[in-house]
């Protein structure tokens, strides 16, 4: 575990674990490094190098008062990446982490990365339109965003609900998984959770996937109640060439710490790492 300093002179959290060729993993809002705690510890056990980092505003991190936007988290990511000197990286991106990951690529581009994989990604982009009448409307954001102001705690508990399809019969979520959602949360500070909902919610990576020249997987539940399956998976898949998409029946936004949905995707990260 360790610190990066960005080129503005915020600080970077970070977990290291095993040797190999580096995984990268990016995660989720409002959540933090942690939530990557069993892909961590899968990769390293199998020959990998595990790293995940918590983002500005998040965790351990630096929490400033400006700086979340994704050209900022994009240049983050890149700082961390050449200071730990990785190359041939595999990055794994979850949710608004995905967003993060495609931003990267469209900024830095491909050469110090090998492969990578959106999980449940907010990618290419959220916001309902004439050209998108599939994604979320302005309003729900908004709502999102009274509900993080008024009182962020139980804003957090309630969230926990979608984000892990708890409310769909036959649910494999555990009161763990909601305790874990609402304690990362909590580490993030309420300026980067209001300015991340405008981020995630507004920019369009369209272009930053059609500069993906690598191996993608595109891993996505049809139960996502968070990041609607048809307005980013689904269109992903189409815009990254070559790209392969897996669909998870009843899959929720919170496919990785989900037990059963978890487990179907330790494997296929697996597979896709050593493939």
């Amino acid at each position: 575990m360790g610190y990066v300093t960005t080129r503005d002179g915020n600080e970077i959290f970070y977990k290291d674990w095993g040797s190999g060729p580096p995984v990268v993993f990016i995660h989720g809002w409002p959540l933090n490094a942690d939530a990557w705690e069993d892909q961590m510890k899968l990769v390293a056990e199998n020959g990998f190098r595990g790293i995940a980092h918590d983002r500005r505003g998040h965790g351990r991190s630096s929490l400033p008062w400006e700086g979340y936007d994704f050209d900022t988290f994009a240049d983050d990511l890149a700082d961390l990446i050449q200071a730990l000197d990785l190359r041939d990286v595999t990055l794994v991106a979850h949710s608004m982490g995905g967003g993060e990951l495609a931003r990267y690529i469209g900024r830095h581009g491909t050469s110090r990365v090998r492969k990578a994989l959106l999980l449940s990604a907010i990618t290419p982009v959220m916001l309902k339109s004439d050209t998108n009448p599939e994604g979320v409307p302005m309003e729900v954001f908004d709502k999102i965003k009274a509900g993080i102001l008024a009182e962020r705690s139980q804003f957090w508990k309630d969230t926990s609900e979608g984000f892990f399809s708890a409310n769909r019969p036959g649910n494999k979520v555990t009161q763990g998984n909601r305790d874990a959602f609402w304690l990362m949360a909590m580490q993030e500070s309420i300026k980067a959770a209001v300015d991340c909902v405008t981020a995630f919610g507004t920019t369009d990576f369209t272009e930053d996937l059609r500069k993906f020249d690598i191996p993608t997987l595109v891993v996505h539940g049809d139960d996502d109640q968070v990041v609607p399956f048809a307005a980013t998976g689904k269109k992903a898949a189409e815009i990254i060439a070559n790209a392969k998409l897996k669909v998870y029946e009843g899959g929720s936004h919170g496919i990785a710490l989900v037990p059963g949905d978890k487990e179907k995707f330790n494997a296929d990260l697996l597979e896709f790492l050593k493939n």
